[in-house]
């Protein structure tokens, strides 16, 4: 049902084509500073120079009895730290790939030639270690020698919280730092070393919880931002948070999370809003794994009965990720546990307790392209619907009340059931949940910018359109031009490293040659194009509202369910005009 291994991997594969070229000359001169952690010394890129800090700890290495705890204080040194090298990945499974890789390549339209090169290279690329020892991250910036302190951004990777790293290339650019930005990149713990919960360690936890590891790695990294940016030309007073795919997720669980209170100050969410993760720790979530449950099956494959905390902890690393459960993915997300979350996302954004600051979010046009020839469900909280007729328009009634024969008209089922259906996977994950959060948040009394992307490769025979994650070079400036460009791809990242910039410096997108972009109050969105005959930017209404109505049913009749399954809560309804 919720495709996050899809997710997973499509979004890793995307960054991984970043291997194709490399963005940075890093030269022999060094960039040396004083911190508070201690003395360190990075690498300087470009001209100008921009200096990058690579491999910084934020927090203990989580090993040993550390494993499954939230993160301990960052360490501290004397010696200088020689920080030109990025971290270990976190824990995540390898070679799972499938035929994704390919699809993404040849999706691109490209001659068979540069197919050949970009496999190639890729096939090259060595990757970071691997560790449980993860807890690090990056620094950009041009602003070391100032006394004033320039605004933040701290970079959420995606990956479905399975898969990824702060060091992909594609996040390691300078475009948002030559606008006036610190860029800080981070990891986080991932899969079941991220988020498993297991009675045993819950008993072992001050607060009675397990699960959440990695939302309290990220809160940790903030909390390393306000301690130490400043050393780095960052203002510790002006952190925005931002994300794609699982990064925007996690945006939005630290926008519900009370333990985020004031540690940032602004929040991006690209193609990614956690309000449909309706996982709990104990008990059930409407079709989301029980934490506990699954964690209990991870005991079970590892041959451990009624295991304590130390017996998990014993297990090798290496053992566990050979180990897993299948499905163990779908449960390694945010679970409501009383502490980390009182309540889950979707909730917290309805009743509107969240940090409501100001909110930028949206999504690409064609984000099923990538998910659906494998997972061919155009629905979150369908696991196999019919295709066509009245079976299909029941099945689609049942989750989406009196909505079963509009979806299937507006997204043309019975004619095509495959180009519909890969749309209603696109806007039923993303669209409705972004557009949920980016209304709630409005509601709740902060300004929120939305936006469409919808550029697609300049290839004319191209078949992925605005793909999932098309998005991130172009907030980057990172494009690889291996894989096309057109003559309107270098407006466009102009046009959005300065709006994210923007944002992150006042809290308002606007500026520069962006056409004027308002807040969202229910209609208005910025559409990024260019090359489709389409203006770059522009303002619209109501992009694909007809579809969103009818999706929200959907979300909203779970989260009415869930507060019945949890509470006997009565129905709050739409947050739809």
């Amino acid at each position: 049902m919720q495709k996050t291994i899809k997710i997973a991997v499509a979004m890793c594969l995307t960054s991984m084509l970043s291997a194709c070229n490399s963005f940075e000359a890093e030269l022999a001169e060094a960039a040396w500073i004083s911190t508070p952690q201690g003395p360190v010394q990075g690498v300087t890129t470009e001209n100008p120079a921009i200096y990058n800090f690579k491999g910084l700890p934020f927090a203990a290495a989580p090993v040993g009895d550390l494993r499954w705890a939230a993160p301990s204080p960052a360490p501290n040194w004397t010696e200088p730290r020689i920080a030109d090298t990025f971290g270990n990945r976190c824990m995540q499974p390898e070679g799972v790939e499938g035929g994704f890789f390919n699809r993404l390549i040849e999706g691109h339209g490209l001659s068979g030639m540069k197919n050949f090169l970009i496999k190639k290279a890729v096939a090259a690329q060595k990757p970071s270690p691997m560790s449980e020892d993860c807890l690090y991250l990056n620094v950009r910036t041009a602003n070391l020698n100032s006394e004033t302190k320039q605004p933040v951004m701290v970079w959420i990777h995606g990956g479905g919280h399975q898969f990824g790293s702060s060091d992909f290339s594609y996040y390691q650019a300078n475009g948002l730092v030559e606008n006036g930005v610190v860029l800080v990149t981070i990891n986080y713990r991932l899969g079941a070393f991220g988020y498993m919960a297991h009675p045993a360690l819950s008993a072992d936890n001050p607060n009675g919880v397990s699960g959440n590891y990695g939302t309290l790695d990220q809160i940790a990294a903030l909390d390393w931002v306000q301690d130490n940016i400043a050393a780095y030309g960052g203002d510790p007073e002006n952190v925005t948070i931002f994300g794609e795919s699982a990064g925007g997720w996690s945006v939005t669980e630290m926008m519900a999370s009370p333990l985020a209170a004031g540690k940032f100050h602004k929040a991006i969410a690209q193609s990614g809003a956690s309000t449909y993760h309706l996982g709990q720790m104990d008990g059930n979530g409407l079709g989301w794994p029980s934490g506990y449950a699954m964690g209990g099956k991870v005991a079970d494959a590892l041959g451990l009965e009624a295991p304590s905390a130390a017996d998990l902890r014993a297990i090798p690393a290496e053992d566990i990720m050979a180990n897993l459960p299948e499905k163990a993915d779908e449960a390694f997300h945010h679970i409501r546990d009383g502490y980390v979350f009182p309540k889950n996302v979707g909730h917290a954004f309805r009743d509107g307790d969240i940090h409501a600051v100001p909110f930028m979010t949206g999504y690409n046009s064609d984000e099923g392209t990538l998910f659906f020839p494998d997972d061919p469900q155009p629905s979150v909280w369908v696991d196999d619907l019919p295709r066509g007729g009245a079976k299909m328009f029941a099945a689609l009634d049942t989750h989406y009340p009196g909505q079963g024969e509009t979806l299937a008209e507006l997204y043309g089922l019975n004619e095509d059931f495959i180009a519909g259906g890969e749309q209603m996977m696109g806007d039923d994950i993303f669209g409705v949940n972004i557009r949920y959060a980016a209304k709630a948040n409005a509601a709740a009394g902060a300004p929120s910018y939305a936006y469409y992307f919808s550029r697609t490769p300049p290839s004319k025979k191209q078949t992925l359109g605005a793909f999932h994650a098309a998005e991130i070079p172009f907030v980057f400036d990172s494009s690889e031009p291996i894989l096309g460009l057109s003559d309107d791809d270098e407006a466009l990242t102009e046009l959005m490293v300065t709006a994210w910039a923007n944002f992150a410096k006042t809290g308002n997108p606007n500026g520069g040659n962006l056409p004027n972009w308002p807040e969202y109050n229910g209609h208005n969105w910025m559409h990024f194009s260019g090359n489709t005959g389409r203006p770059i930017a522009t303002l619209e209404t109501d992009i694909r509202k007809a579809k969103l109505d009818a999706l929200e049913t959907g979300l909203v009749l779970k989260l009415n369910e869930l507060d019945v399954e949890l509470s006997g809560g009565a129905d709050s309804g739409s947050l739809n005009d």
